[in-house]
């Protein structure tokens, strides 16, 4: 998914292990923000934003829908340049044409798990399909290490079994959670599953101390250890916890998205859809997305690719974090 934002703030993010973690959760509550398209679908983007720029590499996430599409026009994302990141596409509902510069084209559908690794530079549409009525899901971003950040372009595709829980299931998309693991490599320690849990239900599960985790509520009424989460919020817990217990107090059954990894520990600049270290990293790449080099092209779409946002008029300035 591409950030069509016009005018897309330029941030430094990272470097949050600097000082003690804060105690206790926090709750990030998202912004809206429209995808584009001739009645602009919305978006609700929880990462990055002033309070908490990343959790472990994951550097930005937006959740939509159920979006019924005969209202909004669905996801319609013309081809759109990526760098120094992995997309992690994710649905609960519709179905989405994937095509990009390496060649690939499939289809990301409910459950299953499509991670585009962008590296030095790659470029990609997103269309939801004509059989898409409903269209529900995730977009994640996960910022490459430095020593990663120019990777070659790649494109895997996974379908989690579902793992059964006292309460519930989960599907383990990256990393390892309730005993399983997911084949998909990646490039710093991640954890992301969707789970899903029944009426009333509550969960305890084993989690990696060295993780700091979110939770990004979908549906249902959840409470993360004793702290309430609502629907489109995001929990956040720092590093240090062996367990997290999550409760569904909601009539229906409840879905979540758990994601984790150890801080990220390098600065990132991120603006539009490129990640970069320097404020010049960000304006080469723009250059080589306008100039047609760099990024390849993606076959198969019909119609003009995106042209990238200006500029801003100075330099990035760091932002220190809030705690």
């Amino acid at each position: 998914m591409s950030n069509t934002e016009t005018h897309p703030v330029e941030k430094v993010c990272g470097a949050d292990v600097d000082g003690p973690p804060p105690p206790g959760i926090e709750i990030l509550t998202p912004r809206d923000v429209p995808l584009g398209g001739p009645r602009a679908m919305r978006v609700r983007r929880t990462l990055p934003q002033r309070a908490r720029s990343l959790i472990g590499a994951w550097c930005f996430a937006d959740h939509y829908g159920p979006d019924d599409v005969t209202d909004s026009g669905g996801m319609v994302v013309p081809p759109h340049p990526h760098t120094g990141l992995q997309t992690v596409s994710w649905l609960f509902s519709g179905e989405i044409e994937h095509r990009d510069s390496l060649g690939s084209h499939a289809f990301v559908r409910p459950g299953e798990l499509n991670l585009m690794t962008g590296g030095h530079g790659i470029s990609h549409s997103e269309v939801s399909t004509r059989n898409t009525t409903v269209l529900h899901g995730a977009q994640l971003w996960v910022a490459l290490p430095g020593e990663h950040r120019d990777a070659p372009r790649d494109f895997r595709h996974h379908v989690p079994a579902p793992v059964p829980l006292d309460g519930g299931e989960a599907r383990v998309f990256l990393g390892t959670l309730a005993g399983d693991t997911s084949p998909v490599p990646t490039f710093t320690p991640l954890l992301g599953a969707e789970i899903t849990l029944d009426p009333g239900a509550a969960v305890t599960l084993a989690v990696d101390p060295a993780f700091e985790h979110g939770v990004l509520v979908d549906t249902g009424d959840i409470l993360l250890a004793d702290t309430p989460l609502h629907t489109a919020e995001l929990g956040y817990t720092p590093p240090g916890r062996t367990t997290l217990t999550l409760a569904n107090r909601a009539p229906a059954p409840s879905r979540l998205l758990l994601l984790g990894g150890p801080p990220f520990a390098e600065e990132i600049v991120m603006w539009w859809n490129f990640i970069g270290r320097t404020h010049d990293d960000i304006v080469q790449a723009r250059e080589d997305w306008m100039n047609g080099t760099r990024f390849g092209e993606v076959h198969g779409y019909d119609g003009a690719p995106l042209p990238a946002p200006e500029l801003p008029n100075v330099p990035l300035k760091p932002r220190r974090r809030m705690r």
